[in-house]
């Protein structure tokens, strides 16, 4: 998915490009192939994420700990590019100044994360097995890590804050995990578990896994392709 939305950026090759929430750095490897003259700055909240992608990328690209929320740069680049990144970030409008802010006149945007109806059927039922003993100490009333808009608030949102050349829309992923139960638990609930004693992790996962009618996550993918104005 992550290659995908590389390919809605155009680039000539020499430009200076964030990665905005670079992870462990894969897509990041894509994005330098397009950029053989250019520069990359990778930015990422997590200081495990950010040595990792450190590692993958060595000096190929400026890797760096940084909250998008307080995204400071010391100089502005062309164009963003940023993959399952901006669920995890509760105030979307200070976010979007801040890239707004870290782009030159005409530089672009282009994103994807998950939207409105994201693990739709896998949050109710960890919401459902949260509120039960031993598990609601920690998680009920909790109402998860996620940020899911829509494509009309994020439209809105952009434009009211001056983007220009919006574009936004959702599409469906359906993934069924060769190993549900690692899955859930390194990648779909990993947020849930680590509010969770150790010895009620497993049980956790379990529980909700019960609790599907498929062992399965619908994902909804929210695209996002904008610009600053020139």
């Amino acid at each position: 998915m992550g290659r995908e939305v590389l390919d809605r950026l155009e680039l000539r090759g020499d430009e200076r490009v964030l990665d905005a929430g670079c992870g462990t750095g894969r897509v990041t490897a894509a994005l330098l192939d397009r950029l053989p003259r250019g520069e990359v700055v990778a930015v990422d909240g997590s200081p495990a994420m950010v040595e990792e992608a450190r590692r993958r990328l060595g000096d190929t690209a400026d890797v760096r700990v940084a909250d998008l929320l307080e995204l400071e740069l010391d100089e502005p680049v062309d164009a963003i590019l940023s993959t399952a990144t901006f669920h995890w970030i509760n105030d979307h409008d200070r976010l979007f100044e801040r890239l707004l802010d870290a782009l030159t006149p005409g530089g672009r945007l282009a994103a994807q994360c998950g939207g409105a109806g994201n693990v739709a059927e896998l949050d109710r039922a960890a919401k459902l097995v949260g509120a039960r003993e031993p598990y609601a100490t920690a998680l009920k009333g909790w109402e998860g890590p996620w940020n899911f808009a829509s494509p009309a608030e994020t439209a809105e949102r952009l434009d009211r804050l001056g983007w220009v050349d919006v574009w936004t829309w959702s599409h469906h992923v359906r993934v069924a995990p060769d190993d549900p139960r690692e899955y859930m638990g390194t990648v779909a609930l990993g947020s849930h578990i680590e509010r969770l004693k150790p010895e009620l992790r497993e049980p956790f996962v379990d529980a909700v896994i019960a609790e599907l009618a498929e062992p399965v996550v619908d994902y909804v993918r929210l695209n996002i392709l904008a610009r600053r104005r020139s």
